[in-house]
C-alpha cells in the first residue's frame, strides 16, 4: 500500500487499521541464500496479531474472522511468515501485507449466491446439430465406396 512502512499502523480495509502495538513480531534464522551473513542475521520474520481483539470490527467480521480464519488461529493469534528475501526489513514489509492480504480476504463479503441458470432451448439445439455433423463427418471417412 502507498505510504505502508514495516513499522507503523497497518491499514487492511476501508476503515480498519491494525494498531502498531498489536503487531507482535519474531525474528529467527532464515534458511536459504545469504552469504556470508547467514550465520548471524535473523532475517525471517513471523508476524502475529489477535484479530479478534481489533478495535473497530463489527460482530459481522468478528464472526466472519472465526469462520474463515478458524483453523488458522492458534490461542486466538494469526501468525504469518516471511522468509523469501535476504534483508529483514524487505521480510517485514512482505510480512505486514501477507498480513493485510489475509484479514482483507477473511473480511471480504461472501460472493452472492448463485441462481441455477438452465440451457436455452437454442444452445441444446445447436449442441446437438454439432454433434450430429460430427458424427455425420466421421461416417463419411468410412465409406470406401
Amino acid at each position: 500500500m502507498p505510504g505502508d512502512d514495516a513499522f507503523g499502523d497497518l491499514p487492511v480495509a476501508g476503515a480498519l487499521v491494525v494498531p502498531a502495538a498489536a503487531l507482535a513480531w519474531r525474528f529467527s534464522r532464515s534458511s536459504g541464500p545469504g552469504g556470508q551473513g547467514v550465520n548471524t542475521a535473523d532475517s525471517r520474520v513471523e508476524l502475529s496479531v489477535a484479530p479478534l481483539s481489533l478495535p473497530g470490527l463489527t460482530d459481522v467480521q468478528r464472526a466472519r474472522l472465526v469462520e474463515r480464519l478458524g483453523d488458522r488461529l492458534v490461542d486466538g493469534l494469526l501468525t504469518v511468515t516471511a522468509s523469501e528475501h535476504r534483508q529483514q526489513l524487505r521480510n517485514r514489509e512482505a510480512a505486514r501485507a501477507r498480513l493485510a492480504a489475509v484479514l482483507r480476504a477473511a473480511l471480504a463479503p461472501p460472493a452472492p449466491v448463485r441462481r441455477k441458470t438452465r440451457p436455452t432451448r437454442g444452445s441444446q439445439e445447436r449442441r446437438i446439430q454439432a454433434k450430429k455433423q460430427r458424427g455425420e463427418t466421421k461416417r463419411m471417412r468410412r465409406s470406401w465406396d
